[in-house]
């Protein structure tokens, strides 16, 4: 009896709290889109240029697992040059240790023995990240540390969709007014260049920031569309110092309020941010889950099959993403046409909701409020900036 008491009575453990990104830094990396504009026959050698790094990938990828024990010690650049040891063939290194696997991936793709070293590099790198990323998400499952009890253990998948990074002057070229690359691509026989692919849209055109740095791209191919996944590196330039802040209250009703305060707490400016067009498109497409869920238990009555209206749940997501893009926008907005250096929201994160039943109109409202994601976006963006975000106690 003693030991169920003691039990029962003990307390269980708090819940380890994550630590805080630090957004502010001397340099930011951000990834812009450019799309490109490509015949039917450009697309394919495009597609097939991705097919050709995966297959190559693979191998690497198990032998980068067979021998991580001896790879963990190791710095990022000494790992590269050891998994390459262990599969290249070089008359300083004339007996690789899987010289013997690669030798059969090269009999099945003869293609390999063209395969390009800068490429060779890139997917090591890429297969020691899968390989790190996948010991990792390991050793949080053993430890416990799951979304649900009965999480599947992760596994190790060694055909993964990733795609080929492309190193200056090896395998893109750029014109003087970045409008138009030059991509090298495997088309089935031999490693070609495709000329003066016109750039249709470059993102949000980072690379053209003063001081901001173009780094290796990644070359997306696949049935929908290829475009370039462009990362910049974007170096700050803090923002003056300022007596003024802009104060920000997220609300439900009116999704943003947003005040410039002074040090003695006087307020020079006002805005009031609620995108309630966007808010009662969502509502509507809520609405119209909860009609369609009710209507299909009474006629069969079961539970609601996996899948159930997931071009309505879409769809909300959708809008609610774009809400909170439209919202964060407008608070930088405001806070950068009266020259503050900083941004305070209300700590919101471990809140939750306590009123309203289950189903409710009230509890769907508080639950599709998406106060998180303004505040994340609004660090990002501002980060970008050079201003700074704080989030302060809501009580």
């Amino acid at each position: 009896m003693v030991l169920v008491k003691s039990f029962s009575m003990s307390r269980k453990p708090a819940k380890k709290r994550t630590k805080r990104k630090k957004w502010q830094s001397a340099s930011l990396i951000r990834t812009d889109v450019w799309s490109l504009s490509l015949t039917r026959h450009q697309r394919n050698l495009a597609i097939l240029t991705v097919e050709e790094y995966r297959h190559f990938l693979k191998p690497l990828v198990l032998i980068a697992y067979w021998n991580w024990s001896a790879l963990l010690g190791l710095t990022a650049k000494e790992r590269v040059n050891t998994l390459e040891k262990l599969v290249h063939q070089t008359a300083d290194n004339p007996n690789p240790k899987y010289g013997w696997y690669f030798k059969k991936a090269i009999n099945n793709h003869p293609s390999f023995r063209k395969f390009p070293s800068y490429l060779r590099r890139a997917a090591i790198q890429d297969a020691l990240g899968i390989v790190s990323s996948f010991v990792t998400r390991w050793q949080d499952w053993k430890r416990g540390n799951r979304k649900h009890r009965h999480d599947k253990s992760p596994k190790l998948t060694a055909f993964c969709n990733s795609y080929p990074a492309l190193y200056k002057g090896q395998q893109i070229r750029y014109n003087a007014n970045f409008n138009a690359v030059d991509l090298k691509v495997w088309n089935g026989k031999d490693w070609v260049w495709l000329l003066a692919i016109p750039v249709r849209s470059s993102g949000k055109s980072r690379h053209l920031g003063q001081d901001n740095k173009l780094m290796s791209p990644s070359l997306i191919a696949n049935g929908r569309s290829v475009h370039l996944s462009m990362p910049v590196e974007i170096a700050i330039k803090e923002l003056p110092e300022s007596d003024w802040v802009c104060a920000v209250d997220l609300g439900i009703n009116t999704t943003a309020t947003c005040s410039i305060v002074s040090r003695d707490g006087t307020v020079k400016a006002r805005k009031f941010i609620s995108p309630a067009r966007d808010i009662d498109r969502r509502d509507q497409r809520k609405q119209r889950i909860a009609t369609k869920s009710k209507q299909t238990r009474k006629i069969t009555k079961r539970n609601l099959p996996q899948g159930f209206c997931k071009g309505l749940y879409r769809k909300s997501k959708q809008i609610n993403e774009h809400i909170a893009q439209v919202v964060s926008k407008a608070v930088i907005d405001f806070g950068i046409a009266h020259q503050v250096r900083v941004i305070v929201f209300e700590d919101l994160s471990n809140w939750k909701a306590k009123g309203g039943k289950h189903g409710s109109l009230q509890k769907q409202r508080f639950h599709q409020w998406c106060k998180d994601r303004i505040v994340e976006l609004a660090i990002q963006k501002f980060s970008e900036l050079g201003g700074n975000v704080v989030k302060v106690n809501a009580k």
